[in-house]
């Protein structure tokens, strides 16, 4: 693809319209959908990635305690004595095991140097979802327009530590290859329709409909030759979101 990252849209345009926070319980979901909580336990994806259970407040609480303390680089001993508690009493909270007072969390706080509101964050988390009809993608400038290259924006994440950027490319007729996009981040292509040389670093690979390329974009990479215009292909792009 590329041509430079965006900034993390909010909510703008036909894009923002159509996003929404859902909270993060599959059993309100499934009982929003009038589908039953029991069709949700034998089935699983082919990915890899790490199961997402819904946790209770006392155990949402204790996540957080944990991570600050390790963060800061303090033992279960150093904190209890830190905010006044005993180190068994710290050890059942951090395990979720039980529902720690006012006082307590506001001692930990203090200890921790952090807002009370920050050890129920992961409690209120939400998991958001965005959904762009088709033709209503947000038309984004980049360099390549210049050069007969349109990218559409097709949803955009509301938060997390991870921005993920679906793209969907179109090169025109009057389209030039561009092969010297740089950016952090992963970038996964699919090609629709057309047909293209892709190069990526020193190599380069012939793409037609079908065709798949995942790669690390911080080396160059783009269009170098267009074998059948036009051509669309869907980029999708990874990075780590900017803390500032």
């Amino acid at each position: 693809m590329s041509g430079g990252l965006i900034e993390p849209m909010r909510t703008q345009g036909k894009l923002g319209q159509h996003a929404r926070m859902i909270k993060a319980s599959l059993p309100d979901a499934l009982a929003e959908a009038g589908l039953p909580e029991a069709i949700a336990e034998p089935y699983t994806t082919g990915s890899s990635a790490a199961a997402v259970s819904d946790l209770t407040l006392e155990q949402a609480i204790g996540v957080q305690v944990r991570q600050l303390r390790r963060r800061v680089g303090i033992t279960v001993s150093e904190l209890a004595a830190s905010a006044g508690l005993s180190g068994g009493m710290l050890s059942k909270i951090e395990n979720g095991q039980i529902s720690p007072s006012l006082a307590s969390l506001q001692a930990l706080a203090s200890a921790l140097n952090v807002p009370i509101t920050t050890f129920f964050s992961t409690f209120e988390e939400k998991r958001d979802c965005s959904f762009v009809k088709a033709g209503t993608g947000v038309v984004i400038e980049r360099r390549g327009t210049k050069s007969g290259h349109q990218y559409s924006l097709l949803g955009h994440a509301l938060g997390g530590n991870v921005v993920v950027e679906p793209y969907l490319i179109s090169l025109s007729t009057e389209a030039a290859p561009y092969p010297a996009f740089q950016h952090e981040g992963t970038e996964f292509i699919y090609m629709l329709s057309g047909e293209v040389v892709y190069r990526h670093g020193d190599q380069s690979y012939h793409l037609t409909p079908g065709d798949a390329l995942l790669f690390d974009s911080a080396a160059p990479h783009g269009p170098e030759k267009l074998l059948v215009k036009p051509m669309t292909y869907l980029s999708i792009i990874t990075h780590t979101r900017d803390p500032g």
